[in-house]
């Protein structure tokens, strides 16, 4: 049981920080997706502790992207009873949090910060399926079954969704990407 524990307690300390930015990517807003993480990590904990690590992480995600289209709902709902007007994922964009590697050229670090600021602007910009598709098959690198488990949808629309997020990142960030 020890070994299990220490097991899980390692995959959720691996998966914590890119978990927190795609929240935080979803959301735009830094506590909203710390409460969904959280949420996420004790859902995996309390219901599939026992399960196999390698069925960890589409469960994971399923979790997590579960618990980002309640919050929507919810933000939905909020705003339709309040007749407020704002935007689902609030006036606050994340920091970009991206790992900067070693560049030989300080120049080169520099433009790899300012793409990476822009990728990261540009993914604000995707509907939420796009952005789901992009960020767990393309950051997360779960294959597309996988990635259909974690948005609880079609392996056809995960297609779709990452080819139109594909597809809108080129017209954003056209020639400014490297």
């Amino acid at each position: 049981m020890t070994d299990e524990h220490s097991e899980l307690e390692q995959f959720l300390a691996k998966v914590e920080a890119r978990a927190f930015r795609m929240a935080q990517f979803a959301t735009g807003n830094r506590d909203d997706a710390l409460e969904l993480v959280q949420e996420a990590m004790l859902g995996l904990a309390e219901r599939y502790a026992d399960r196999d690590a390698s069925e960890w992480p589409p469960l994971f995600h399923r979790i997590l992207q579960s618990r980002i289209n309640d919050w929507y709902r919810r933000r939905k709902v909020r705003r339709w009873t309040l007749a407020w007007g704002d935007d689902p994922r609030g006036s606050e964009m994340p920091e970009p949090e991206f790992p900067d590697r070693q560049a030989t050229d300080p120049a080169d670090g520099v433009a790899r910060q300012q793409a990476m600021a822009a990728l990261q602007q540009a993914l604000g910009q995707l509907p939420l399926k796009q952005q789901q598709a992009f960020l767990l098959r393309i950051w997360e690198g779960l294959d597309v079954k996988a990635t259909a488990f974690a948005m609880n949808c079609s392996e056809g629309s995960v297609k779709t969704h990452l080819h139109r997020a594909t597809m809108k990142l080129r017209e954003i960030l056209g020639e400014h990407w490297p």
